[in-house]
């Protein structure tokens, strides 16, 4: 899996994929001040980019492929993340 759960800390590393969407979804739904790291993201599947712009959450770190982060924080910065 690319989601790590740890707590109120979802962890993002490789590739997410269209198949963790639905329990992204789940668990942001189900625990409160939820953090997003995302240090070791690659690539990041629409379905799961959607699941996390409709939810105002906090980004603790970014990827750190300069490119993908730029495209995240400019996304994602815009719906209060």
């Amino acid at each position: 899996m690319a989601i790590k759960y740890k707590g109120d800390t979802a962890v993002l590393k490789d590739v997410v994929s269209v198949e963790e969407a639905e329990g992204l979804l789940e668990w942001i739904h189900n625990t409160p001040k939820v953090r997003i790291d995302m240090s070791k993201l690659i690539h990041i599947h629409t379905a799961c980019l959607q699941v996390l712009m409709a939810s105002k959450i906090k980004i603790l770190s970014w990827p750190e492929d300069e490119l993908l982060k730029m495209l995240l924080e400019q996304v994602l910065k815009r719906q209060g993340g």
